[in-house]
């Protein structure tokens, strides 16, 4: 058992070339997860390079020195394997969970990616994938009923210059106006071995991930200047309150009531968790009970609230819920208010944390019961705090959180000054 609570073991290493290795042998499958953890999100895009993170998440499939295009997926599912990616504001990762026997597969393919995509990249597969990311954006935000929620709440909570003032999926513009040496040039700048941390979890030891890691990474020159992001903890305050309107195609009027938190991490953010598991986690919720079994102005199936796990800065909770057919936007914006108002005033319940904790106590051993939940977990912790053991930590700080200190946080946090609010009216709605 690691040092803070962990229960599996926890092995790392360090290579020459600054690459961070985290071991967490466990037998009870013959599978093992790969997971690399490159510290590059969109917070760390400057202006006029936004997108380019997310990019990469695709470029990185397209082909290396050494692996031919579409190659990478097909070696690993030809194994038995399965693979995928993703980018937020704080990283990128790639992962991959494959039999035991093809560790060093994986490990070989993720290091060829990591030293070899730059001699590979052309300037077709470039062209590709910025297309395939404009479809993307049409396919997930676009052309979706509330799908550009996202994007529009970014840049009314966090002002321009700030890190999370936009979204990974960045601009369109951006990404046509970038030639392929800027491509590369944001390549060999983040995907570097010390700007990096491999996870492996499952069936394998420590001495045997570190005897391939060093010799298929190794020989992968460190980076010496790589950038550290803008410092986005102490945004200017919100104006607030802060509001939008969208008038759109969508089916039925919606309210997006979100507060910046403090950072993830932090036991002021743990005590938010719970205020917003309170608020708006099932049927049990505060929320629940009122808009939608009570009142019933709200759609059941779309209500709800949630933290964002952003490292950085004061990360966001959000407040969601969709107005019932006969239900106008200004009374269900009203009786969401209400609500938030009365857990501000008056706090809550014993019985109403203790529910919350059950629930985000079951939601973290249903993430770490997986090999890939692990090493995604184990890879934040290396990654954001420097020490992969510290995954320990979050569920006993849940755990640790009162109901007194939820309510200091609701009294806090849902201010009417610290509200940023987006609302969808259907198109011919006032």
């Amino acid at each position: 058992m690691s040092p803070n609570g962990y229960p599996w073991p926890i092995e790392t290493t360090r290579l020459d070339n600054g690459l961070r290795v985290v071991v967490s042998p466990d037998s009870s499958a013959p599978v093992v997860a790969v997971n690399l953890w490159y510290d590059v999100g969109s917070r760390h895009e400057p202006a006029g390079r936004t997108g380019f993170a997310h990019l990469f998440e695709h470029l990185m499939f397209e082909g290396s020195v050494n692996v031919a295009k579409t190659e990478h997926m097909k070696l690993v599912q030809g194994a038995g394997g399965s693979l995928n990616a993703t980018t937020n504001p704080d990283r990128t990762n790639y992962f991959e969970t494959v039999p035991a026997e093809h560790l060093a597969l994986a490990l070989w393919l993720e290091a060829d990616r990591m030293g070899g995509l730059v001699p590979a990249l052309t300037q077709e597969t470039l062209d590709n994938q910025r297309e395939v990311v404009k479809n993307e954006r049409r396919q997930r935000y676009d052309n979706v009923p509330y799908g550009d929620a996202w994007l529009r709440l970014l840049p009314l909570l966090y002002p321009p210059g700030h890190p999370y003032h936009h979204a990974t999926i960045g601009s369109m513009d951006d990404l046509n106006a970038a030639d392929l040496a800027t491509f590369q040039a944001f390549h060999e700048m983040y995907y570097a071995p010390n700007n990096a941390v491999l996870t492996v979890v499952g069936d394998t030891d420590a001495d045997e991930v570190f005897s391939l890691a060093d010799k298929y990474f190794g020989g992968i020159a460190a980076r010496a200047d790589i950038p550290p992001a803008p410092d986005g903890r102490t945004p200017a305050p919100l104006a607030g309150p802060v509001s939008a309107t969208v008038t759109a195609d969508v089916p039925a009027a919606r309210h997006y009531l979100t507060y910046r938190t403090h950072p993830f991490g932090t036991p002021a953010y743990d005590a938010a968790t719970v205020l917003g598991t309170v608020l708006g986690s099932g049927r049990g919720s505060r929320l629940y009970q009122r808009l939608a079994d009570g009142a019933r102005i709200a759609q059941p199936d779309y209500l709800g609230a949630y933290g964002v796990d952003l490292a950085h800065a004061p990360a966001p909770l959000i407040i969601t819920a969709t107005a019932q057919p006969t239900v106008t936007a200004q009374r269900l914006a009203d009786g969401l208010i209400e609500v938030l108002d009365e857990v501000a005033r008056d706090g809550v319940t014993d019985a109403e944390v203790d529910r919350a904790k059950a629930l985000l106590t079951t939601g973290w051993w249903r993430q770490v019961a997986s090999f890939e939940g692990r090493a995604d977990t184990l890879g934040r912790y290396a990654t954001q705090f420097g020490d992969p053991a510290r995954a320990g930590e979050r569920l006993p700080g849940w755990l640790a959180v009162t109901a007194e200190a939820v309510n200091d946080e609701a009294a806090h946090l849902l201010r009417p000054d610290n509200r940023v609010q987006l609302s969808y009216l259907p198109e011919g709605d006032q």
